[in-house]
């Protein structure tokens, strides 16, 4: 159970640069978009894209971090649960909620119709190229079954036992 707790800190330090990398590309990007619009006329159609898509990595090893930290948005917060079988359920019903909600995503991320992994929305992006870079839509769509992954490995490791998102810092119960 440690192992699983070990795997997500290590994952949680690599998305914090990946997620920090991609905020400063975004800036940089945008930073370029502006000067070349405002001082040259002439803004490259690529930085906006460019700029998007890291915007979208952001946000998505973001929210990453947030579900580990417990600062995900939640519709009831039950500090009171903290220990005990009313912990436990309430961990477990956090899970079962997530799980919900983000394995049919992520299963229609890798399989298409019929579990048909040629018509997966990956594999599809696979087959379109960005606009103006040129590049394989799939580096960027790669960022949603990954974070739903990373997702999935933090969720093991709550339950293993790391910091129970329930817990909120202020609260000194």
């Amino acid at each position: 159970m440690t192992m699983i707790v070990r795997v997500s800190d290590w994952l949680n330090s690599i998305v914090r640069a990946a997620a920090g990398l991609s905020l400063v590309v975004m800036v940089v990007l945008l930073g370029i978009q502006v000067v070349a619009r405002y001082l040259f006329s002439d803004p490259p159609a690529w930085t906006e894209e460019g700029a998007r898509y890291a915007m979208v990595w952001a946000g998505l090893l973001g929210a990453t971090m947030a579900f580990r930290a417990g600062s995900d948005p939640v519709l009831l917060n039950l500090p009171a649960l903290q220990s005990g079988v009313a912990g436990i359920a309430a961990r477990l019903l956090r899970a079962a909620a997530v799980l919900l909600f983000l394995l049919p995503i992520w299963w229609y991320c890798i399989f298409g119709p019929n579990a048909d992994p040629a018509r997966g929305f990956v594999a599809r992006s696979m087959a379109r190229d960005t606009e103006s870079m040129g590049l394989s839509m799939a580096w960027f769509t790669m960022a949603l079954p990954l974070s739903i992954s990373i997702i999935g490995v933090h969720l093991l490791a709550q339950l293993a036992g790391q910091r129970n998102p329930l817990h909120h810092p202020e609260d000194p119960s």
